[in-house]
Order: structure tokens, then sequence, then C-alpha cells
């Protein structure tokens, strides 16, 4: 094999692995995909005697979906949780009043510390749907709404 030979082989080697890597990528994210919900799709009814979740979601509980929105400024850099809003937000949720509190928010958990991205960066995120009240036994955050064993890319 000549030199010229030897540097095309690697070279169509190095293009062929990385549209293999891109490739791989973009069919595990795929795979992930879940029925798709939207803020505006969470809530038949909202106001002040309360909230009833739409017949959509409730019939999505305890299955994979894919929300699309913005991660709230996290707690700390890398977390197991974090808090998905429809708009981008300036301020952490966590540290203002309940005057403050953003209306359409899902709590997003995370099998393993993962590092956040900047607070107005959409993300994608996949995993199964949880309803209804449920107070975190680690941080005693109370949530509605849940999206568990999450995974995130930036969209």
């Amino acid at each position: 094999m000549r030199p010229f030979d030897l540097a095309f082989d690697l070279n169509r080697r190095g293009v062929l692995a990385a549209a293999f890597a891109v490739a791989s990528a973009a069919l595990v994210r795929g795979a992930r995909a879940g029925a798709a919900i939207t803020f505006e799709g969470l809530y038949k009814s909202f106001g002040v005697l309360g909230y009833e979740f739409a017949d959509g979601v409730r019939a999505l509980a305890g299955q994979e979906v894919t929300m699309i929105g913005y991660m709230a400024p996290p707690l700390k850099p890398e977390s197991t949780f974090f808090v998905l809003t429809r708009e981008p937000l300036a301020i952490c949720p966590f540290c203002q009043s309940d005057a403050d509190w953003p209306l359409d928010i899902v709590v997003i958990y995370m099998d393993a510390a993962t590092p956040l991205v900047s607070a107005g960066e959409k993300v994608a995120v996949t995993g199964r749907l949880a309803i209804g009240s449920w107070i975190d036994p680690e941080t005693g955050f109370v949530s509605q709404i849940r999206i568990e064993k999450a995974q995130y890319h930036r969209a």
C-alpha cells in the first residue's frame, strides 16, 4: 500500500466512523422519543378551585413521553433533577416566593447526577410521565407532574 493510499484509507475510515457516530446518536435519541406532550396540553382546567389534568395527559401517565421546554436555573451545576418551564426563567423557582412560581412547570428526575445546561437553552426531555401530588423525600419539594428516569438533550 502506498503512503497516499494509506492516508486516503485513514481519512475514509475517519469520515465513516464520524458518520456512524452521528447516525447512532440520532437513532438513540429517536429510540427514546415517547408521545409528545406540551405545556399547553397539560391541563383541562386551571383556576382558583384547582386544576384538572387533560384527558390526554392522564392517559399517558406511566408511559414514555417527550416534552420540550427550558431548564430553570438549577440549584447546582450538576443534579439528578431540574424544573422544565414553558419560557426561559432568569430566576431560580425554588428561591422565589409563591407569587413568582411559574404555572407551567414540570419537574424532571434523572437516574444519575447530570451536568445541566444554562437556563436560556431549550431542551427536549424524554422519560416516564408521573402525575399527582408527590413530595421528594430528599428535598421536600412538592410536585404535581413529573418526568422520571429522564434524559435530555439541547433542542
